[in-house]
């Protein structure tokens, strides 16, 4: 059986107006936010390969305008909390014990 993937990717603007492309790893949603696992996508096969392999973690919020947006996280305890959950659904997501035939 052959399967398609086709991750989800966003471009984020910096505040210089840089646009930057990643891959939506994993999306945990709380009563009072969501939050996203970013990992960025490089033109340069080379720029990937010396990359250090962290991903971000970033809050949806509503902007100024109205319109949703990503946002980094400043409370250090919340991020390293939201850390963990990620890493652990990633080691159920890639378990290496499963049988992909």
């Amino acid at each position: 059986m052959d399967k398609d993937f086709t991750p989800d990717l966003i471009t984020l603007i910096d505040e210089e107006g840089n646009e930057h492309d990643f891959e939506i790893l994993d999306k945990i949603e709380t009563e009072d936010s969501e939050y996203y696992a970013l990992y960025p996508i490089f033109d340069d096969a080379q720029d990937s390969l010396q990359d250090s392999g962290e991903y971000y973690i970033m809050e949806a919020v509503i902007g100024e305008d109205g319109e949703e947006e990503l946002a980094e996280i400043d409370d250090e305890e919340l991020l390293d909390n939201l850390a963990e959950q990620f890493e652990e659904r990633f080691e159920e997501l890639f378990d290496d014990d499963q049988d992909y035939n």
